[in-house]
């Protein structure tokens, strides 16, 4: 089976769950569930539960050992895109190619659904540990908390909306985008090796190569905001711009923001050495994503 034969049985394991996982029934609260069902199907890449189930795969363990993980850590960044996208952060208009969700369903009931999913992340994370024999998922639960609090993904926010408008050094820059965009790309893979059971040096090496896979894919989107288009994005590109953000195109220039993001991927992919031929999905996903046009 090549990557993208693969990649697509990934996802429709995952996108099977995630539209059976809003279990709402009182019709008093069908327009959460509209709002909520809006935004978590509206497609996209999939990328962060992808990461778990191939790490997971790649170690030898049943898929459904990470699976209310996986998709947890997808309501997660569902919800962090619902909230971005309000008038008081970036204020966009489109996401993957649809009307953002306050768009639809106005600013109200945008917050109360960005606010259910994280909640119902949590919620089925812990039905699962509870559930299940492995103690580990505890710790991955800490992970990825961490990965999308204060000191993680809404961390880097604050940096990001604190920075707007102003002239940024490269180190700002790098612990930004290591917050607000690696952080929830480290979680599925940190998540998942830790449930599946690694060792610390495992560990360490998939978090090496997560933390390089986050730069790069924040790389590549400073990249598509200058060159990409509507029709691939699925969002207009520019808005960086319009923000007055400091990106990498900016500090560095497209052609070495290009061969900064090949650097880095890279070097990612060499963290994979030790598991062989085991990690050729993740070593082709780490490639792809330098590829990607949206």
């Amino acid at each position: 089976m090549n990557f993208t034969q693969k990649q697509s049985e990934y996802v429709q394991i995952i996108e099977d769950t995630l539209n059976k996982s809003i279990k709402i029934d009182n019709p008093y609260y069908i327009s959460l569930k509209d709002a909520m069902q809006y935004s978590l199907m509206a497609g996209g890449k999939r990328l962060r539960p992808v990461l778990a189930l191939a790490v997971a795969e790649m170690l030898g363990k049943d898929l459904n050992e990470v699976l209310a993980f996986a998709c947890s850590i997808e309501m997660i960044h569902t919800y962090s895109l619902i909230h971005d996208d309000l008038p008081a952060m970036d204020n966009d208009d489109y996401r993957r190619g649809k009307l953002t969700n306050h768009k639809v369903y106005g600013e109200a009931m945008a917050i109360l659904a960005g606010d259910a999913l994280l909640n119902l992340a949590y919620e089925n994370m812990i039905e699962d540990a509870i559930n299940s024999s492995n103690s580990r998922k505890l710790e991955a639960m800490r992970l990825i908390a961490k990965y999308a609090g204060a000191l993680g993904m809404i961390g880097g926010q604050v940096i990001d909306l604190s920075s707007e408008g102003k002239s940024i050094d490269e180190d700002r820059l790098k612990t930004m985008h290591r917050l607000k965009t690696g952080a929830l790309i480290k979680a599925p893979v940190e998540a998942a090796a830790v449930i599946c059971g690694v060792t610390d040096n495992e560990l360490k090496l998939l978090s090496n190569f997560a933390t390089n896979l986050g730069l790069a894919f924040q790389i590549k989107d400073d990249i598509l905001d200058v060159e990409g288009d509507i029709e691939n994005m699925g969002k207009k590109p520019g808005s960086d711009a319009l923000c007055e953000k400091t990106t990498y195109v900016t500090m560095f220039g497209i052609e070495q923001s290009k061969k900064l993001l090949e650097t880095v991927t890279n070097e990612g992919i060499t963290y994979l050495e030790q598991f062989g031929s085991k990690a050729e999905f993740l070593r082709d996903m780490a490639k792809s994503l330098v590829e990607r046009t949206g």
